[in-house]
């Protein structure tokens, strides 16, 4: 069975609100907490992401990073299957005056980064 899009995205928006106050309790950074997005379609994100991570498409990262945070000091990681969708992801939080976000890249070479030592939860 197919969902429609407009579903997902949804379903997308409400994983976030649900969840925006455990993803990243361990995650610290000099005594801030660094938040990872996942900004691959919630089908990609449940086949496996990183522990830890929340899942926004980048079509709505603008609309929803505010259920997540309205610190735009915070530190935020991006990430999709390649790069190319979080790099969109980054410009339109950079846009919205979010200063410290890193596009991680894609979601494999995460994993690979991680294996060889690089601390990624």
């Amino acid at each position: 069975m197919r969902l429609p899009k407009g579903f997902l995205l949804l379903l997308a928006g409400l994983f976030a609100l649900l969840c925006a106050p455990v993803f990243a309790e361990d995650q610290k950074n000099g005594g801030k907490m660094t938040i990872w997005i996942d900004v691959r379609t919630p089908e990609e994100y449940a086949q496996g992401h990183i522990p830890g991570s929340i899942n926004i498409p980048y079509e709505i990262i603008g609309q929803e990073i505010n259920s997540v945070t309205r610190d735009v000091d915070s530190d935020i990681r991006v990430y999709c299957r390649t790069g190319r969708r979080s790099g969109i992801a980054m410009d339109t939080l950079k846009g919205l005056g979010f200063a410290n976000v890193i596009n991680e890249g894609g979601f494999e070479d995460l994993l690979n980064r991680k294996a060889q030592g690089e601390p990624i939860p």
